[in-house]
């Protein structure tokens, strides 16, 4: 059974969410934690402590309640769901919930604007990325199906990525889908030559899996910064899911390093999901 939280703060963006679990219900058989974090006012100091408590105990009441309704919806019959109420707004909190089950991965949705930094930065998308210990499947609008075919893998084949590669493999091999691992590479100093891009795949395989079996999916694409390399890219083969490898607590800052866009024409709509190394 694969366990999945969700994040719920009972906007429509939870309900891609839910919805997504709905559909991963009928593929796979799941467990799906909803938790809403609740943001508890701060004690004043003027209040007593007794006054600030049944204050307390009714927000919590309340939210309850708004939580039981939120939950009642027809495509979430036949789903298995627990719902967590956390009066904490810190974001390894949730983390310590995932721990906790032993969740799989976080689904979650995002109002992210064009463009992936906009997707990731500066949102509470970012901060649950930055303290998951478990991939994180953001969703920026309603999934209709779960049946992903072509998957985009963006990698720098770095040696320390293989612990995030082999995660991406291993959690997405029940969509029996083709995995497309992408380089791209950039007009910086970092820009390699053909040669240079097939030793780094080569390498890379070879310490992932122990065979080059793989090199015929991979893909060079020259751009002018991570974000377009990769959206074009998917755009181009018509992918229906990103991967992207994180560097953990350091966040999402070293895939958007370099030149990026601010008007990215082939902004993507597409789900993403983040790999921690």
């Amino acid at each position: 059974m694969k366990k999945i939280i969700i994040p719920v703060d009972f906007s429509e963006y939870s309900e891609f969410a839910l919805r997504a679990a709905a559909l991963l219900s009928k593929k796979i058989d799941i467990l799906v934690y909803a938790v809403h974090m609740l943001d508890l006012p701060d004690v004043s100091l003027s209040q007593s402590n007794e006054y600030s408590q049944e204050k307390t105990i009714l927000i919590t009441k309340l939210a309850e309640k708004r939580f039981k309704n939120f939950l009642e919806k027809d495509y979430l019959a036949g789903v298995k769901v627990i719902p967590i109420i956390k009066s904490s707004k810190v974001f390894s909190e949730l983390n310590s919930i995932v721990n906790e089950v032993d969740a799989d991965f976080i689904i979650m949705g995002s109002h992210g604007s064009s463009g992936l930094k906009e997707f990731f930065f500066g949102s509470n998308t970012e901060k649950v990325i930055r303290y998951a210990d478990v991939p994180v499947l953001v969703l920026k609008n309603e999934l209709r199906d779960v049946n992903f075919s072509d998957i985009v893998i963006a990698t720098d084949f770095s040696e320390e990525s293989i612990v995030g590669f082999k995660k991406v493999l291993n959690s997405l091999d029940f969509f029996n889908a083709r995995k497309h691992l992408l380089y791209v590479n950039l007009p910086n100093e970092n820009f390699k030559t053909t040669p240079e891009m097939d030793f780094l795949a080569n390498n890379f395989l070879m310490q992932a899996e122990g065979n080059i079996d793989r090199l015929i999916n991979v893909n060079f694409v020259c751009a002018k910064s991570i974000e377009e390399g990769i959206l074009t890219f998917s755009d181009v083969i018509g992918a229906d899911l990103i991967t992207l490898i994180t560097n953990g607590r350091k966040g999402l800052s070293h895939i958007f390093s370099g030149s990026i866009s601010e008007d990215i024409s082939n902004h993507s709509s597409l789900p993403i999901m983040t790999f921690k190394m």
